[in-house]
């Protein structure tokens, strides 16, 4: 292609007075100033060479035209895939995943904390403290959520408490029962009590209500209450403290457990053995259902990550969590 529009350039500039010389009559100033005009010069080319001639300046013109059409295009796709990148990286943030006790709580701390970052992306999603720990192994998310304490291999990470929950036992409103002692609540959820009636109720089947296997919440139901006994197999298994707090709702026969910080007017959470499951007494330690809510690292946190903990461990925010229910963090971290 170079040299096809090298030689037409050549030939162009070789017959440019025959150009000239067939639309235009030549004009120069003579030595006594006269304007002497020449008729056109006769073509020194045959009308086949001069066709070719144009051909050829056709044809350079046309690819002069093309590439540069390519060219624009080709800016114009650059520019595009540009801006596309500049807002995938502005649209870039973490993924926060696990329990969905502390779930709420993220979402809540998210919020004010892209009010305060506007250029800031927090993703909150559930799943389960397990599943939670498993994305931050994985690389699926930046930080794990977690409410129970670490097991096992999961005790090589890097966990920080960002508050304490107390796990509330709840029943219906409208349920006569107010406090129970510890043993009957784990004799309820074992099947042995069956009816409302031996525990100061209506003559009434008790419907179980309980978190999947790997739920943070029920591991922690399962060490504070259960014990060595197991949950009865006619429980029914919810997968969320919110999808358990629903169905105690909307049964007055149900008993289930969520996060304290999660009950509401629709529900009531039982005093367990004469002690009110609240800020003071979760405090004071006489409440003792209380489990931790962990942020999971792989390793120390840095970057957007590090910004955000920072952020959740600030006194403000440390605050919101206690409007919400919970009892701040007394430490930092519990190690890498």
């Amino acid at each position: 292609m170079d040299n096809t529009i090298a030689e037409c350039a050549l030939r162009i500039a070789e017959y440019k007075n025959y150009f000239k010389g067939t639309m235009i009559s030549t004009k120069y100033q003579a030595p006594n100033h006269k304007q002497i005009s020449h008729p056109p010069h006769p073509s020194p080319l045959p009308s086949g060479e001069r066709d070719g001639v144009r051909g050829r300046w056709a044809l350079a013109f046309g690819i002069y035209l093309i590439f540069g059409i390519w060219k624009l295009g080709l800016l114009l796709f650059l520019m595009v895939i540009s801006m596309t990148m500049g807002c995938q990286r502005s649209k870039a943030g973490i993924t926060v995943a696990g329990s969905t006790s502390v779930e709420p709580f993220a979402e809540l701390l998210a919020e004010e904390y892209m009010h305060l970052h506007p250029r800031s992306h927090i993703y909150v999603q559930g799943g389960g403290s397990s599943a939670g720990i498993q994305a931050v192994r994985s690389g699926a998310a930046q930080i794990g959520m977690s409410s129970r304490s670490l097991i096992g291999r999961e005790k090589s990470l890097y966990a920080v408490l960002i508050a304490r929950d107390a796990i509330a036992i709840i029943v219906h409103p409208k349920n006569p029962v107010i406090d129970l002692p510890l043993v009957k609540v784990r004799e309820v959820f074992t099947g042995r009590i069956k009816n409302w009636k031996e525990l100061g109720g209506a003559d009434r089947t008790i419907t179980l209500v309980t978190r999947e296997e790997g739920s943070g919440t029920r591991e922690a139901f399962q060490k504070l209450v259960m014990g060595k006994e197991e949950i009865a197999l006619e429980a029914l298994v919810q997968d969320s403290n919110g999808a358990i707090r629903q169905v105690v709702a909307g049964d007055p026969n149900a008993i289930g457990y969520i996060s304290l910080g999660l009950v509401n007017e629709k529900v009531r959470a039982l005093k367990i053995s004469g002690v009110v499951p609240d800020f003071e007494n979760i405090k004071n330690g006489r409440y003792h259902l209380v489990r931790p809510f962990l942020f999971v690292f792989t390793g120390e946190p840095s970057g957007e990550a590090k910004s955000f903990l920072d952020f959740v461990m600030s006194p403000e925010a440390q605050k919101l969590l206690t409007r919400e229910g919970l009892v701040p963090a007394l430490s930092k971290s519990s190690g890498g």
